[in-house]
C-alpha cells in the first residue's frame, strides 16, 4: 500500500516539475518579478499537496522587505515548504545550481549562491545578501549550514547574519516542523542527514502517511547593539523554541 502511495505521488510530483520547468522556460521571461514570485509560491503550494504535505502557517510571515529569514533546517522540503508559505530569496550552497531539474528551479526562484569553503566567496555573498536587502527583498538562510536530524539544533554560523547587520534590517525567526498529520507526533519521514541520499529522503517521504509541515514565524528583531555572535545565540535560542511550540 505504502509503494502504491508513493509511486502515484512520485508520478504527480515528476508531472508537476516538468510543467514549472516549462512555465520557466516560456512564461518568466515576459513576468515582472513580482509576478514570478508569485508563481513559485502558488507551484510550491501545489507540489506539497502533490507530495502528500500540508502547510500550516503560525504567527505572521512577512509582508514586505527588507528582512532576513533564519530558519532551522531539516529536510529537502524545507525550502518549497518556506516558499509555499512566503515566497523569499534563499542563499544556498553552490552545488545545488547544478543539482538536474531542481538547480534550474531553485535559480528561477531567485536563488544566490554561495561557495561554502570560499571566504572570498562568502564576502561576496555578503556584499549580494546586504544589496538585496537595501532593495527591500526578504532572504531566507539555514544559519546551520546542514540539515538536522530534527532532535536537536545544530550551531547557527554568525557570518551570513552579517548583512542584516550592515543593512540594520530586520531578521525574524522560523521554526520548521514536520509531524504525523494523523496523530501530531513528529515525522522524521522528510529528513536528510549524513549518508542518506536525497532520492532515498524523497522516497521516503512520498511512501509516509499524509504530513503536516508546520512553519511557525517569530517576531521581526533587528541587532539593538548586539554584536554578531550574540545575536547569532540569541536567534538560535529562538528558532529552536519555535520549532518546539
Amino acid at each position: 500500500m505504502n509503494d502504491l502511495r508513493a509511486c502515484w505521488r512520485l508520478v504527480r510530483v515528476l508531472g508537476h516539475i516538468f510543467k514549472g520547468l516549462v512555465i520557466v522556460a516560456l512564461r518568466f521571461p515576459a513576468l515582472s518579478p513580482d509576478q514570478q514570485y508569485a508563481r513559485v509560491q502558488a507551484w510550491s503550494m501545489e507540489l506539497l499537496a502533490r507530495a502528500g504535505v500540508s502547510l500550516r502557517i503560525i504567527g505572521t510571515p512577512p509582508v514586505t522587505g527588507p528582512v532576513m529569514l533564519v530558519a532551522n533546517h531539516l529536510s529537502w522540503l524545507d525550502i518549497p515548504v518556506m516558499h509555499a508559505a512566503r515566497h523569499c530569496r534563499f542563499v544556498s550552497k553552490s552545488d545545488v545550481q547544478a543539482w538536474p531539474l531542481i538547480g534550474t528551479l531553485a535559480t528561477a526562484a531567485g536563488t544566490l549562491y554561495i561557495e561554502r569553503n570560499s571566504r572570498r566567496d562568502a564576502l561576496r555573498m555578503v556584499r549580494s545578501m546586504h544589496e538585496a536587502l537595501q532593495r527591500g527583498e526578504v532572504l531566507a538562510v539555514f544559519p546551520e549550514g546542514t540539515t538536522g536530524d530534527g532532535r536537536a539544533m545544530l550551531p547557527f554560523h554568525a557570518n551570513l547574519l552579517q548583512a542584516a547587520v550592515t543593512a540594520d534590517a530586520f531578521v525574524q525567526p522560523v521554526g520548521l516542523h514536520f509531524a504525523d498529520k494523523v496523530t501530531g507526533e513528529t515525522s522524521f519521514a522528510p529528513s536528510y542527514i549524513g549518508d542518506e541520499t536525497l532520492v532515498g529522503s524523497i522516497w521516503r517521504t512520498l511512501r509516509a502517511p499524509a504530513i503536516e509541515a508546520v512553519v511557525h514565524y517569530g517576531v521581526p528583531e533587528q541587532a539593538q547593539g548586539r554584536d554578531r555572535r550574540a545575536w547569532t545565540q540569541h536567534l538560535h535560542d529562538t528558532v529552536d523554541r519555535l520549532r518546539r511550540g
